[in-house]
């Protein structure tokens, strides 16, 4: 690691009669260019901007695309066209073992270009002299055939601690666990296991070897890659628990003496005792992140590799007789991304909208009728993954208050009646006109039920004039009455029904003839199910042996005008 030093910064002094040389003109550039990658560093990092996405064109190629990014200096990589790359042609890649896992890097150039004749040169020597008029700020693409070092990484010990447990050309085993923890606090240790593909089924099993730590579940750690699965990398997470005491350091690590790293048959030995540590703290754990980090001296904030790079992409290959073939392309495989201030300031947005609606749901209930007798059901259940919240109420029926017949029930509906005139209808026959209820849930659930209705008197309403001034309930067609001293004052009703077996509902219709006054036909129904009847025959009091006898009843009753709302 090196630390790169921007400051102090000096820039030129000018005055009249200045004498200028080259110097000064470096000065000059060095200036602004050093505070500009300063202010990158320290106020964006490192990583990639917009872009640099690779894809592999064929078995052998990939191309990497258009795109920006700053490097560990702060310096600017600007990528302007698609590049179409050959691996086998890369620097750093090596032409023998093709089964393995490669990373394609992209480092910050600078390239000299339009050569020039030095005249100043020609007066000291005879030779001619040529020397370049510009500087081209590129970049350069390569491979590396090594996983980097974790901690080497930007801001990789921030908030984490990565220790590598195990590695060698085709297997690497990481583990990760936070730099602090509060005093009993539940926290999660990651296992990271990357591998090249098809170099074996991994496993892996070894004691915990902790301090100020407990596992949650055993102390025993089983790692076993999928039979179906082949991929370069896995990921476990083990729940472990800190201790209560403040202010004092854990470890967590493998008993080598009890680990067994597997690929297929072929056991591989750990060699390093990796030991991973946190501090048990009792502030937040946030705020001393915090500050730990703005703390920290400028010169570790400046701190860079000697050679930095940014991690385009891991790419898997594949060796396939005397040759190798991409398997798989994975993107910036260490996270390495700049965001700038407008990214942020929305995934914020986004955030607090997450937040906001994470509460709401949508509601739906459903009501179904049991036989009577039994007992009522309530259930409720929450589908997460669509936010819906469904309650489902089962209730069991029975007769009205006042039929005392089992699987019947009965109730009024009114039903709003509008003025119209016989042109407005039809210039011919008679003047009537059809008005309808909305879907009217009997109750008596699902199945065929038979629906009796009667017209009845509607009190205190416009329509009322249609019955006689005594309460009066007219089953049937009213007509019926004309010429007889029971013969109904207003005019002619007739009621018929729809029933919708499958939904527990049905619907009343009235037509009417002419009116001029709105107001409100009252229809009062029955509804039987004999099924239910069938099912409380045994229980239920009051309940009839037959459907004859039911209708019979339900006859009775609307004769009367009788039965409850």
């Amino acid at each position: 690691m090196k630390k790169t030093r921007y400051y102090p910064f000096e820039r030129n002094r000018y005055f009249y009669g200045k004498l200028l040389t080259v110097r000064d003109f470096e000065s000059e550039q060095k200036y602004f260019n050093d505070k500009r990658r300063m202010m990158n560093r320290l106020l964006h990092g490192s990583g990639v901007l917009t872009g640099l996405q690779v894809v592999a064109v064929d078995e052998k190629s990939v191309s990497v695309e258009m795109g920006a990014a700053i490097d560990a200096l702060g310096r600017e990589i600007v990528v302007p066209s698609p590049m179409t790359l050959k691996l086998s042609m890369m620097d750093g890649f090596s032409n023998n073992q093709y089964a393995k896992n490669v990373y394609l890097c992209i480092a910050y150039d600078e390239k000299e270009k339009e050569p020039v004749h030095a005249v100043a040169n020609s007066s000291i020597r005879s030779d001619e002299i040529n020397d370049y008029n510009r500087v081209l700020e590129s970049y350069r693409l390569f491979i590396r055939e090594d996983a980097p070092d974790p901690a080497a990484l930007p801001l990789a010990n921030l908030s984490d601690q990565t220790v590598v447990l195990y590695q060698d050309s085709q297997v690497r085993v990481l583990q990760t666990t936070p730099r602090y923890v509060n005093p009993g606090q539940l926290f999660e240790m990651k296992l990271r296991f990357e591998k090249t593909l098809k170099a074996g089924r991994l496993s892996f099993q070894y004691e915990l070897a902790a301090e100020r730590v407990e596992a949650i579940e055993g102390a025993t750690i089983v790692f076993q890659e999928p039979q179906d699965g082949q991929e370069s990398e896995y990921e476990m997470k083990v729940l472990l628990r800190a201790d209560s005491t403040t202010s004092v350091k854990g470890t967590i690590g493998v008993q080598v003496s009890t680990a067994v790293l597997k690929l297929d048959d072929r056991q591989l030995e750990l060699q390093t005792h990796a030991v991973g540590e946190l501090q048990i703290i009792g502030e937040s754990v946030r705020e001393r992140l915090m500050s730990d980090f703005v703390k920290q001296s400028l010169e570790a904030s400046l701190e860079a590799p000697s050679e930095p790079c940014i991690y385009l992409a891991k790419i898997c290959l594949v060796q396939v007789g005397p040759t190798y073939v991409i398997e798989s392309v994975e993107q910036v495989p260490f996270g390495e991304y700049v965001y700038n201030s407008s990214v942020m300031y929305r995934l914020a947005q986004a955030n607090e909208y997450r937040e906001e609606t994470s509460g709401q749901f949508v509601t739906k209930s459903k009501v179904k009728t049991l036989a009577p007798g039994q007992p009522p059901e309530f259930k409720v259940n929450f589908n997460k993954a669509i936010s819906e919240l469904s309650f489902d109420l089962s209730i069991p029926a029975g007769g009205g208050s006042g039929s005392g017949i089992a699987g019947m029930l009965s109730g009024v509906v009114d039903i709003p009646i509008e003025p119209f005139t016989k042109i407005a209808v039809s210039p011919f026959g008679r003047a009537t006109k059809s008005f309808f209820s909305g879907e009217i849930a009997h109750g008596l659930g699902e199945g065929n039920v038979l629906i009796i209705t009667s017209l009845e008197e509607s009190s205190g309403e416009a329509f009322s004039e249609m019955l006689s001034s005594d309460d009066r309930v007219y089953g049937g067609v009213s007509d019926v009455f004309k010429g007889s001293e029971f013969e109904p004052d207003a005019p002619e009703v007739k009621i018929g029904t729809i029933a919708y077996p499958q939904k527990g509902t049905f619907r009343i219709g009235v037509k009417v003839q002419q009116t001029s006054e709105p107001g409100n036909v009252r229809v009062r129904w029955w509804a039987y199910s004999a099924e239910m009847a069938s099912t409380a025959r045994s229980g239920a009091s009051g309940g009839v042996d037959s459907l004859d006898e039911a209708l019979s009843a339900m006859r009775e009753a609307a004769s009367a005008g009788s039965g409850a709302e």
